[in-house]
């Protein structure tokens, strides 16, 4: 009964199921992919039971830009993501085609025209006839020596980009993804862009918004922001793990949105995960930032008064997003070659193990240490040893016993020279007879020797990019951001509303963070966010008192550096806050030899951080 409605709804392309919610024509758009990575199982879904009009899929991070950049210097016609044709479009193309839907994609990595052909060819291979866009433009690299000589204004006053640059892209925004769909483009291929822009484009297209339709731009924004990482907005990754059911099957997202920019999220009927304030609550916090400025290329986002309604299972409306202009600039992320990292992972079991795995690293370390002098290589310029299974990533908050009798031997270097770490990937395996007893192996093989990558990231003026559209290799348009000249449109300001300064019933309980709120914690580069969202309005004002940036600070002191610094928002509309903190992560993505480069724990590590004084508080 239940598919047999949905059947109906969906044969309607107006306002379908939620006409009760929604006002005039809607536009539904499913994303398939969070990351380069990310489960084959969900476009078919999405294809097949989403109903959707549009397909999106984000497979673009620091992280990943990083390796395609590595993978076109040693495969020049490579550095976009295959498993956009091979998982998506291979197995699909004819489904998509003949239902209409329109794929925009940020596959290109590196090398949309290349990704662009390759589906060309595989179109051409199924005899399915498509408009193929291209977006191109974020690529800086032919302008690196004009770079160098202006003066830019680098994020957290990080120092200027190194001799060494491997690749350099700006975040492209979404009215040239929105002009490619104006052309007819059945398919839209870009390199980096925002991921929000991937959703955003369809949104303008469809709707004819335009660079001063601010609060519009920013509640597109807000849906892409919240579909971009997939399943993390259906149930996965969500605090309440434990009461989340399907994760064989979860379903993947779908927002469908009016021209208000009033949207829900949902997703497929019949599949795993949950839709609910929660879920949605902690992709909204999810590496943010500033919530009442998160910038984009289209539109500065004030998320501090978003207000999340449950109007049916698995179903959130959501408003309140307010749009002031647009940066007057580009972001900008370029990697510099830095030398050669390799990490270890030995499995160490038996009596005292912590013991014997920190003792075998220490030898391995001074072993191979010797053997750079003789072979006058010079040291490492950077070692981490974690004894995964005591807990080492609480610091001085650790509950487990070093006397653990099943632990993993985490061992990361950095060298500056490739010939080092190659002697070190070959002296790994010798402590499985040289050294403790209880070493069962090497997980995943001998060490692999990759190169270092650190981000830069800078601003660059609007005026300077030059972005082109081709259709089918054709070049089709200049484009052209109206962006800068919106100077003169009247910005709100931004009102946070502050919670009441009466001061909070005491009690004798005790809570863990967790019991009080949903935590979600991310990377941006070597800066950590964690999102706090109070699971009621009772609880939120012991959150508010008791995590301070101070106590945060204290909390995660192992884990930062002295130059560290922890900021707090506010975001009252869903009763949350979001804690930044800078130099978090070792060096983060690549660069970082920690067993979180992406701060994925922080927000775990978090919800064991004990309130006390607090009355009985009722969930």
């Amino acid at each position: 009964i239940k598919m047999a409605r949905f059947l109906r709804c969906m044969s309607s392309n107006s306002t379908r199921m939620y006409r009760d919610f929604l006002t005039g024509p809607t536009v539904r758009i499913g994303c398939s992919s969070g990351f380069w990575g990310d489960t084959a199982a969900s476009a078919p879904q999405l294809v097949g039971h989403g109903g959707i009009d549009f397909l999106v899929a984000d497979y673009l991070s620091e992280i990943t830009m990083s390796l395609l950049a590595t993978t076109r210097q040693k495969f020049p016609h490579m550095g976009y993501t295959p498993d956009f044709l091979q998982n998506c479009m291979k197995p699909l193309l004819k489904e998509i085609k003949s239902k209409g839907i329109r794929v925009v994609a940020n596959a290109g990595g590196v090398n949309p025209i290349a990704c662009s052909e390759a589906l060309a060819s595989l179109a051409h291979e199924q005899g399915v006839e498509l408009n193929i866009a291209t977006v191109t433009g974020d690529d800086l690299m032919d302008q690196l020596h004009a770079i160098y000589g202006m003066s830019l204004t680098y994020d957290d006053g990080a120092s200027p980009m190194c001799s060494t640059v491997q690749s350099m892209n700006a975040y492209l925004g979404a009215f040239p993804i929105a002009k490619a769909l104006d052309h007819g483009a059945d398919v839209v291929v870009t390199g980096r862009c925002v991921d929000s822009a991937l959703t955003l484009g369809p949104l303008i297209h469809k709707f004819g918004w335009t660079e001063r339709d601010l609060d519009q731009l920013a509640a597109g924004s807000l849906a892409g922001h919240l579909v971009e990482c997939g399943a993390q907005v259906t149930g996965g990754i969500f605090t309440d793990w434990n009461k989340i059911r399907g994760w064989d099957n979860i379903g993947f997202p779908i927002i469908e949105c009016d021209n208000s920019g009033q949207f829900i999220v949902t997703k497929p009927m019949e599949s795993g995960g949950q839709v609910s304030i929660g879920t949605v609550s902690e992709q909204l916090v999810y590496e943010i930032g500033d919530p009442s400025a998160y910038l984009l290329p289209d539109v500065t986002c004030d998320f501090t008064n978003v207000y999340l309604e449950e109007v049916q299972e698995d179903v959130i409306l959501v408003k309140g997003a307010r749009g002031k202009s647009a940066p007057q600039q580009y972001k900008v992320t370029a990697t510099c070659a830095d030398g050669y990292r390799a990490l270890a992972v030995c499995p160490v079991l038996g009596p005292n193990a912590a013991q014997k795995a920190q003792k075998t690293a220490e030898a391995i370390l001074k072993r191979t240490r010797n053997m750079f002098k003789l072979l006058q290589l010079g040291d490492y310029s950077q070692t981490h040893v974690q004894i995964l299974g005591t807990e080492s990533s609480y610091g001085h908050h650790a509950q487990s016993s070093i006397h653990s009798r099943e632990v993993v031997l985490w061992l990361g270097v950095r060298h500056k020279q490739k010939a080092a770490l190659e002697v070190f990937a070959r002296e790994i395996a010798p402590a499985g007879t040289g050294m403790a007893p209880g070493l069962t192996g090497l997980v995943g093989g001998r060490p692999k020797v990759s190169p270092v990558l650190q981000l830069h990231s800078f601003s660059y003026p609007r005026k300077e990019l030059s972005i082109n559209i081709f259709m089918n290799g054709k070049l089709i348009e200049k484009f052209t951001s109206e962006a800068a000249t919106i100077i003169n449109v009247q910005n709100l300001e931004t009102v946070v509303s502050q919670p009441a300064s009466a001061e909070p019933v005491r009690g004798d309980f005790e809570y863990r963070v967790e019991e009080l709120a949903y935590l979600r914690s991310g990377d941006k580069g070597d800066t950590v966010n964690i999102g706090v969202v109070a699971r009621n309005a009772k609880a939120l004002p012991y959150l508010r008192e008791q995590l301070t940036t101070d106590a945060v600070r204290d909390y995660f002191g192992h884990l930062l550096e002295t130059n560290s610094t922890v900021k707090r928002y506010e975001l009252p509309g869903i009763g949350a806050m979001n804690f930044v903190i800078t130099n978090a992560l070792g060096g983060g993505g690549v660069s970082s030899l920690r067993c979180d480069p992406q701060g994925k724990a922080y927000g775990q590590m978090l919800a064991d951080y004990r309130l006390r004084g607090l009355p009985n508080i009722e969930l």
